[in-house]
């Protein structure tokens, strides 16, 4: 599969997120050709501000390979990660983040981001991630007005 196949099966857990009443952002986590884990945000099914994504992912990554060294694994994320995921990301060693919309496309939607873009944390952390934004953006940021239109739309 291409990295534009796995990130459609980002987009179609942010989607399951939106019929679930969350919020809409969702992520794959992948070891070479196979998919490990996928979800999407259970911020307010779970009362729990930490439950984005990508930190529901590499939670269930590490589970289900029996390890928190994620080393080999590409997270793919239809949003750039915030700071607290971003910084997931990195402990857990992920090998590759590629991501869709940004942060400003989730600020501009109501939600309360840090605008610390992903590669900016990364660089400051001397982070070995390797970080590429901006595919099917246009498609995850859509995910953003199909949350507003299907009256999910509560902001965080």
């Amino acid at each position: 599969m291409t990295d534009s196949d796995w990130m459609r099966l980002a987009i179609a857990q942010a989607r399951e997120g939106i019929a679930a009443g969350q919020s809409p952002f969702g992520s794959i986590v992948v070891l070479g050709d196979r998919a490990i884990v996928a979800a999407h945000n259970t911020v307010w099914l779970d009362t729990d501000p930490t439950a984005h994504a990508e930190v529901n992912n590499l939670r269930a990554a590490a589970r289900a390979l029996g390890t928190i060294d994620l080393k080999g694994c590409t997270l793919y994320s239809t949003c750039e990660p915030c700071p607290m995921c971003l910084a997931a990301i990195h402990w857990a060693k992920v090998d590759r983040l590629v991501f869709g919309a940004s942060i400003a496309d989730a600020a501009s939607a109501g939600f309360s981001e840090m605008p610390v873009p992903a590669s900016t944390l990364a660089s400051l952390g001397r982070s070995p991630l390797a970080i590429e934004g901006g595919l099917l953006a246009e498609e995850c940021a859509g995910l953003f007005r199909e949350w507003k239109d299907a009256g999910v739309g509560r902001s965080y």
